[in-house]
């Protein structure tokens, strides 16, 4: 995760943090990734959810010993945490669920 001050806020989320994201298969079955959750905590405790289908437009489909390399971003209105999962699906159906570790976005004194 590194502070990025091209990437454009908001007036109330002024902070872009971009992060680079490889997920691997270590399983032995298919796995087709089908949604993201992050959770987002301000340093006022706050909290914003971010929720979609697939990552970055995509339900990348991950044969065993595959990865799917990726990067996106988060805006900020301080020094924040994020955490998550990835939700994903094997080939009969099963549903599958990875979470994703606690990180700091730390706002540098500009």
């Amino acid at each position: 995760m590194e502070y990025n001050p091209h990437e454009e806020g908001t007036p109330d989320r002024p902070y872009g943090f971009v992060y680079h994201i490889t997920i691997h298969n270590d399983s032995p079955r298919v796995v087709t990734i089908k949604g993201r959750k992050w959770v987002v905590t301000n340093a006022d405790n706050t909290k914003l959810v971010i929720e979609g289908d697939g990552v970055v437009g995509e339900c990348p489909r991950l044969t065993p010993g595959t990865q799917f390399h990726y990067q996106s971003y988060h805006l900020v209105a301080s020094d924040s945490e994020a955490e998550g999962a990835y939700l994903g699906q094997v080939e009969d159906g099963e549903r599958v669920f990875t979470r994703i570790p606690k990180f700091k976005m730390e706002v540098p004194s500009l």
